[in-house]
């Protein structure tokens, strides 16, 4: 491997999360579109995908996308004993990388089901789709440290990577990876809090989503507690104090923890 793309770049399971990482990386120019072999599970799949983006090649056999030096495994967890009887062993010599993005699935599974493969599990999250994504990366036995500085070039290009010990990704996986459904669910509730308060619905999910943007960035470029910006704009008797007693009286400070909490769980079942 070397710093520059692989000839052939494979993918198995072209859904979201790997479009939002694939297109980036494609318009970018970290891969070349017609260096990328995908791989899905029906045609209607393929002829939507070829439409999308034409110059990816796009198929239901995976058999291209094995032969590549890098496979990007991008399918759901349930799936994976399936998929892994599809790919090759790797010839004498040889020892391609596997990176994967299925939810809380170890490198210790991932080796064992991949034989010969050298394996990096990446935990990224939507987000990525926009390059304002967060993803963390935990190396396998035997990947190299090239290898590792040309994938930590390539998540670069979808924002922010973190290299974390493998123990760390469910709690980063329910964080970063569900958060942002979560984030969504708090979006569309502040948006129609605005509606019943009087504003248009239109103007409601538009303002909501500049009010979360703005917040992210204050909490971030001033580097706050969030205790510290609540006390910014609670004055004393007024208008987000009342809200605020609202909210903890209704429980979202526990509910967004547990929710937390229980995604993590969620990947280390699935794992």
């Amino acid at each position: 491997m070397s710093s520059v793309s692989p000839t052939t770049f494979g993918v198995i399971g072209l859904g979201r999360m790997a479009q939002a990482l694939l297109f980036p990386w494609v318009d970018g120019g970290l891969l070349n579109a017609s260096a990328v072999r995908a791989a899905v599970s029906s045609e209607a799949s393929a002829a939507r995908l070829r439409t999308l983006r034409p110059a990816l090649q796009v198929d239901t056999q995976p058999a291209a996308a094995w032969a590549a030096p890098v496979v990007l495994l991008a399918v759901k967890p349930q799936q994976l004993e399936q998929v892994a009887a599809s790919a090759p062993a790797p010839g004498p010599g040889e020892a391609p990388l596997l990176i994967s993005v299925l939810a809380g699935v170890r490198l210790e599974r991932l080796q064992r089901l991949f034989p010969g493969w050298r394996v990096v599990r990446a935990v990224p999250n939507t987000p990525c789709l926009v390059r304002a994504g967060l993803t963390g990366l935990a190396w396998g036995a035997g990947v190299t440290s090239e290898q590792q500085a040309w994938l930590l070039e390539l998540f670069s290009q979808v924002g922010e990577v973190l290299e974390l010990p493998e123990v760390q990704l469910d709690a980063f996986l329910a964080l970063t990876s569900s958060g942002p459904a979560f984030v969504a669910l708090v979006a569309d509730a502040l948006a129609d809090g605005a509606v019943a308060a009087g504003l248009p619905r239109q103007a409601a999910h538009r303002l909501a989503h500049r009010t979360l943007a703005g917040t992210a960035a204050l909490l971030q470029e001033q580097d706050l507690h969030p205790g510290q910006l609540r006390d910014m704009v609670s004055s004393p008797g007024g208008t987000t104090i009342a809200g605020i007693r609202v909210l903890e009286r209704s429980g979202l400070r526990s509910a967004l923890l547990e929710a937390v909490v229980a995604a993590a769980e969620r990947s280390r079942e699935l794992g």
